[in-house]
């Protein structure tokens, strides 16, 4: 059952209360990255029971779906999880076009799977690098960054943005891309295996992360299951389960033979970390087959459907562009949505990332509801943190990769 705060913040009566303290971590700890609030009861150092307490980020996320409309709201799902945000966008419009029945084209959806696996590389970078520094290893973080600025310059190159790209669109994409662009991304994939070697060597065999990770937080495979785990956490512990594989979308159906499903079987912070960079090395692949065989074509839909915003020359230079621009803007037009309740996920860096909205026929969602995963994960906490060191609990927390900003939406 899960513990109210007031009993989390109490210590247990009897004997053994003389021997317990309760020590607040965070919600500011250079180790918690964001706002997260844990409530651990010690015994000496040992971590008796910890109750995770969110609310410190509550940004008002999902009640912004109700007020803006299918395209507006990518600039919040990009802030949900921001380490990863076009991995957001994807499953956003991934779920509307599932709502309106729009098919994108294969240029977009072989675009948008290139996006979806720098942005896994981008987030597992973050993850294993922060790991790695909450434990003494700021090397490895350095190695991990400079492999993200490339990331960075490359979203920059296509939406005009590096951290919040609003990249996706209703039926397709803010724009195409680029011969400069695919050579960005070509050049990426080649160097990329040689700063991954570069971190792989630092801490794959470094004694002391070893020892700070191996057999720490361990998570079962029957308790994954039960407890709702998906991604990197599920999969490190014996769950072979992913999204892209078992529910094929955008081109991961066309690549499903270019990559593996990395799974482990320890289930514990190492595993994670293992499984995180081997699956970095899978995405590269997936990337390289995707940007070879790129489909040419428009990257939105026929604007004579309506569900896309037609280009500025369009606009500018006929009458035709302009009206359709004015439905799809102005608040009383916009789309026509059936009055339905859609629910659709992807296979985010982090694990199911899925976006349950409700429609009732306006171009605005009438209830926008997500599944992020760090929500889910963070519950997990307790379970993988009991009986161990208070030392242990900056490389458990570091192993979930919890976002606090998914948590307080």
């Amino acid at each position: 059952m899960p513990l109210e705060l007031a009993d989390a913040i109490a210590l247990p009566e009897g004997p053994e209360k003389d021997y317990l303290w309760t020590l607040n971590f965070g919600p500011q700890h250079p180790a918690t990255h964001t706002t997260l609030r844990l409530i651990l009861t010690l015994d000496g150092e040992t971590v008796v029971r910890a109750v995770p307490d969110i609310g410190f980020l509550h940004s008002g996320f999902e009640k912004l779906g109700e007020d803006l409309d299918f395209n507006q709201y990518v600039t919040i799902v990009d802030r949900m999880n921001y380490i990863s945000p076009v991995a957001n966008e994807i499953a956003w419009h991934h779920t509307v076009e599932k709502l309106l029945g729009v098919e994108i084209t294969p240029r977009a959806s072989y675009i948008r799977t290139i996006f979806g696996e720098l942005s896994r590389i981008h987030d597992h970078l973050l993850s294993c690098g922060a790991a790695a520094l909450d434990l003494g290893g700021l090397t490895a973080f350095f190695y991990a960054f400079n492999q993200r600025e490339k990331i960075y310059d490359i979203q920059e190159h296509a939406s005009g943005q590096r951290f919040h790209p609003s990249f996706t669109r209703v039926g397709g994409l803010l724009s195409d891309v680029d011969d400069d662009w695919i050579d960005k991304v070509r050049a990426f994939v080649r160097d990329f295996p040689k700063g991954h070697a570069d971190i792989s060597r630092l801490l794959n065999r470094n004694r002391i992360f070893l020892d700070r990770t191996k057999g720490i937080g361990v998570l079962s495979k029957e308790d994954a299951i039960n407890l709702s785990a998906t991604g990197p956490i599920a999969r490190a512990s014996g769950v072979v389960r992913d999204l892209r594989k078992d529910e094929p979308y955008l081109a991961y159906g066309e690549l499903a033979g270019s990559f593996k499903v990395i799974c482990a079987k320890d289930g514990d912070c190492l595993a994670r970390y293992q499984v995180r960079m081997a699956e970095m090395l899978q995405s590269v692949e997936i990337i390289k087959a995707a940007i070879e065989n790129l489909p040419g074509g428009p990257v939105n839909v026929d604007a004579n459907g309506k569900a896309v915003l037609p280009n500025q020359m369009s606009v500018y230079r006929s009458i035709e562009g302009l009206i359709h621009h004015f439905e799809l803007i102005m608040t009383n037009r916009q789309w026509e949505s059936p009055v339905e309740e859609v629910y659709a996920a992807t296979e985010s860096p982090n694990g199911e990332l899925g976006f349950y909205v409700v429609a009732d026929g306006s171009g605005t969602a009438y209830r926008a509801r997500t599944r992020p995963p760090s929500f889910i994960h963070f519950q997990l906490f307790p379970y993988l943190i009991q009986g161990h060191q208070l030392s242990d609990v900056v490389a458990v927390i570091g192993s979930l990769n919890i976002i606090a900003a998914e948590l307080d939406r």
